[in-house]
């Protein structure tokens, strides 16, 4: 759900739009969104509802608006051109201002549950992140490709709360020289964590922009919603809602139920062989047709560890079977071979809230094959069934595949 709302400037000067995204369940902690310098435009609302299916109440300010309200704008260079006089005309300090005031509101808002609040903001909104957590009392603040910061690094005694700024490498906004101005004051506080990505540029973060590059955008999310969860919240069991996942996908092999543990649109990828699907149509009808029904009966996994982060499950773990079925996920095209199988897997999930974003599985693609007995191991530098034992024994012969391993024992 999602909808525009009034806010009241702390001034008096008049009230302002603001643009309101709720979680699926409807209420959660509330976040303030910094927009960039194209306003609250159609790029700001998409990642306002991201945050929201992570399950937080998000507001988006129309900053501009003591300048000229409902700017709304693309990314052509008249539009660029538009966007650069009104970042020039803006007032930071009214700005930080009317981000208080967007949390006055936050915290009037029956849905939002945690006194506690937090910021997200891009580009300028990443500058008003620091300026945010330097002068209110926002309990953590993130700030993506701000520029500008080092031209304020005397507030930083301000910081009481966590400050998270993340910065590509190749950012002629905030260059390398200004990175270790940011980072010499700022490092080493209480709270502070500050990310460099490599090889990524301004807005690598921003979803169809020449600069956007996925690895860091993957990788600064994580860190945000790590921070954001840290300090405000909301806890959820990542680990049990896993387990209800596989659940409805091994024992009650009920699709529609699989699904309902997941996003809207999820997708799963089964990296050794391309197999499983991205969005709920197409994912649906591959847990239906190719996956929950076409696993042989005696499958079985084997817990071996499994790590529980703030925003992801990272499951290792030995999965067995005898191939009496086709299995068009690990082994599509090849007729059941009757052969045993044990090989070890591991499951790296991603949760948007409390629902299963997408799963990465991985496997040892060449020791099934050697196992059902359509690879010759001899003379190559595979192994069989022994992955998954020396997986369980450390005991067992380490090397075995290193002709030369025998040879540096006396070196």
């Amino acid at each position: 759900m999602s909808k525009y709302i009034d806010i009241q400037a702390r001034d008096q000067a008049g009230s302002f739009k603001g643009y309101l995204a709720l979680p699926p369940e409807g209420k959660g902690p509330g976040i303030v969104l910094g927009q960039e310098i194209f306003g609250v435009n159609a790029n700001m609302r998409e990642v306002a509802q991201m945050y929201a299916e992570e399950g937080y109440v998000v507001l988006v300010p129309d900053l501009f608006w003591r300048l000229q309200p409902g700017i709304d704008l693309g990314y052509t260079p008249a539009d660029f051109d538009k966007a650069l006089s009104l970042y020039t005309a803006l007032d930071l300090d009214k700005a930080v201002d009317d981000i208080a005031a967007a949390f006055d509101t936050l915290r009037d808002l029956a849905e939002v549950t945690e006194p506690a609040l937090g910021f997200v903001g891009y580009c300028l909104g990443g500058k008003l992140a620091y300026l945010t957590a330097t002068r209110t009392d926002v309990a953590v603040a993130v700030g993506y490709y701000g520029m500008g910061i080092e031209q304020y690094l005397d507030e930083a005694d301000g910081l009481s709360g966590g400050l998270v700024l993340h910065h590509g490498e190749l950012d002629g906004l905030c260059d390398a020289t200004t990175r270790a101005r940011i980072a010499e004051v700022l490092r080493g506080r209480p709270g502070v964590e500050l990310y460099t990505y490599e090889g990524a540029d301004h807005a690598f973060a921003r979803l169809g922009s020449d600069h956007f590059h996925k690895p860091s955008a993957l990788m600064a999310h994580g860190r945000t919603i790590g921070a954001l969860k840290k300090y405000i919240g909301p806890a959820y069991n990542l680990s049990d809602l896993w387990d209800e996942h596989i659940h409805h996908e091994f024992v009650t092999r009920d699709v529609p139920a699989t699904l309902k543990t997941m996003v809207a649109e999820p997708y799963v990828n089964h990296i050794p062989t391309l197999t499983g699907g991205v969005g709920s149509k197409q994912l649906g009808r591959f847990y239906q047709h190719h996956f929950v029904h076409a696993n042989p009966e005696d499958t079985k996994m084997i817990p071996v560890s499994r790590t529980v982060g703030a925003y992801q499950v990272v499951d290792e773990f030995i999965m067995s079977f005898t191939h009496t079925c086709e299995m068009d996920y690990m082994l599509p095209g090849i007729a059941p071979t009757g052969k045993y199988v044990e090989v070890p897997m591991v499951a790296v999930v991603n949760f948007r809230g409390n629902k299963l974003y997408h799963e990465h599985i991985y496997w040892d693609q060449a020791s099934v094959l050697v196992q059902i007995g359509l690879l010759d191991p001899e003379g190559l530098p595979v192994a069989g069934i022994e992955t998954a034992k020396k997986l369980l024994d450390e005991s067992l012969p380490s090397n075995t595949l290193m002709a030369r391993w025998a040879k540096s024992e006396h070196l």
